[in-house]
């Protein structure tokens, strides 16, 4: 086994400070990397050391692989954490690293590479028996032969790239009369997104739920399940809002998805932290979707209900330790819910608002955790995802973790952009959240800008018209009590109430 000395996070943000505070609490040295951009950031000002790896464009710092090599051979670092995003499912980058004698905290290149194509990861994980959506077992390019298939399988049907993810080439048919013009925009979106323009067909889930497993495995073959975790919150294939356990798995289902879950990871000998994600339709059957071969955005609801450090278990399992536990030791405790809180206007179709946050203020009290990487004063980069922090809330059961999160949710003070936080509180408090009857198509179904101006109540109406009249009476001016609201200077009472 390999002792880490010292840690290179490869990444920036939020994800890379919640490393470096586990690195720490492990008496590991951490090393920042940054771009121009994050200069000020938290996690440089925490880490040990930092290097500056160049402009703030990705392919000019985060993601050369060589800049960030180099950086360990001179500050002597044993190993690097890829977090998410940027280099952490580059299986070429994982060979680089494991070739330049430096330890990479995930999986091997082998894995990464099988489950990094959706079509070798489906091909790899038939012989355990696990449930697939029908569809193509392989690459499809030749037009005949694929309408062919798409109406054997039945519309609509989704074409898919293979090497794709966040919804890129990704387009849903509906018709064979449609086909062939959305079956040359999904090559075209892969080539441009991924640099593949291989796609591949599958029955379209007409009503599906997003619920994937988390994983561990180390490097003596020992791999357990962690629960689930409900993610059919989204916005343009995305997600928003997470939370475990889910509220329609029974324990049952849970077992079953787990143990599928633990095949998948077989199938590539994997090890490290790992995600397999689902899609259940409204019967509640569940086909394999694909595996994250990293640590997921919502990490922190399955470590509020399991108590696990997941940075941790990764840490000790890139070292060489068995696992401490076994599948038998895990249990849930009570529930968590995560809400993502983006930059972004959601009465403006989720469009990206950047700017300074003039006000940041974390909610704070029991139950209650922020990971964010931002300070009163800093910019949103224009050259990221507008991501500022995750809020993630656990109680004893499922309405108390709502209650708590929709409580902290007023808590959080941000002015200067626009954020995901009143979408987030009108979600959490829509009848189909509450009862668990939700899908992916939530946004879809029950949102529009409109539900996100706000209602007074008849009491609130005249203290409002009272309070206007007093104020443009003060400055010898005559308005209509019914216009005089909307004419008022934005006040903390005024915000608090609205």
């Amino acid at each position: 086994m390999a002792k880490i000395k010292k840690l290179l996070v490869a990444n920036r943000g939020e994800i890379a400070l919640r490393i470096m505070r586990t690195a720490r609490e492990m008496g590991i040295a951490t090393v920042a990397v940054y771009s121009e951009a994050d200069r000020l950031s938290p996690h440089v000002k925490f880490a040990d050391e930092a290097v500056c790896l160049g402009p703030p464009p990705s392919n000019q710092s985060y993601l050369v692989a060589d800049k960030i090599i180099q950086a360990c051979k001179d500050l002597g670092v044993d190993a690097i954490h890829p977090g998410y995003g940027f280099l952490s499912e580059n299986a070429a980058f994982a060979q680089k690293v494991a070739d330049s004698g430096i330890i990479f905290v995930g999986p091997s290149p082998e894995s990464i590479e099988v489950m990094g194509s959706k079509l070798a990861a489906k091909q790899a994980v038939a012989q355990y028996n696990i449930p697939l959506v029908p569809g193509t077992e392989e690459a499809i390019s030749d037009l005949a032969a694929a309408k062919a298939k798409a109406s054997e399988i039945g519309y609509p049907i989704l074409i898919k790239a293979s090497a794709g993810g966040g919804g890129k080439g990704m387009r849903i048919v509906e018709s064979e009369a449609e086909f062939e013009e959305q079956m040359q925009r999904a090559v075209s979106e892969a080539h441009s997104a991924f640099g593949d323009g291989a796609v591949f067909i599958e029955k379209f889930i007409t009503s599906p739920r997003h619920i994937e497993i988390q994983i561990l495995g180390d490097q003596h073959g020992n791999t357990v399940y962690l629960f689930e975790r409900e993610c059919s919150i989204q916005r343009r294939h995305q997600k928003v809002i997470e939370e475990a356990p889910s509220a329609v798995v029974s324990p049952e289902m849970r077992k079953a998805m787990g143990e599928a879950a633990v095949g998948v990871a077989k199938a590539c000998t994997y090890y490290g932290a790992g995600t397999v994600e689902f899609i259940v339709d409204d019967k509640l059957n569940f086909y394999f979707l694909e595996m994250n071969t990293r640590l997921q955005v919502e990490h922190p609801v399955t470590e509020m209900i399991t108590g696990k450090d997941l940075v941790r278990e990764q840490i000790l399992i890139a070292e060489g330790n068995p696992l401490s536990f076994a599948q038998e030791d895990l249990e849930i405790y009570g529930h968590a819910v995560e809400i993502r809180v983006y930059a972004e206007d959601p009465k403006n179709n989720f469009l990206p608002d950047i700017g300074k946050l003039i006000t940041y203020r974390r909610p704070q009290g029991p139950g209650i955790r922020v990971d964010d990487g931002f300070e009163e004063g800093m910019d949103i980069p224009i050259y990221y995802d507008p991501m500022i922090a995750k809020l993630i809330t656990h109680g004893a059961n499922r309405q108390e973790a709502i209650d708590k999160m929709i409580r902290a949710i007023n808590d959080y003070r941000i002015t200067g952009i626009q954020t995901t936080l009143d979408f987030c509180r009108f979600a959490l408090q829509h009848e189909a959240f509450v009862s668990g009857q939700f899908d992916t198509k939530f946004v879809e179904r029950y949102f529009t800008p409109d539900k996100l101006e706000p209602v007074f109540t008849d009491q609130e109406k005249e203290m409002l018209a009272a309070l206007a009249v007093e104020f443009f009476e003060k400055h010898d001016r005559k308005i209509n009590p019914r216009e005089a609201v909307k004419s008022l200077p934005s006040t903390n009472w005024k915000n608090r109430l609205i």
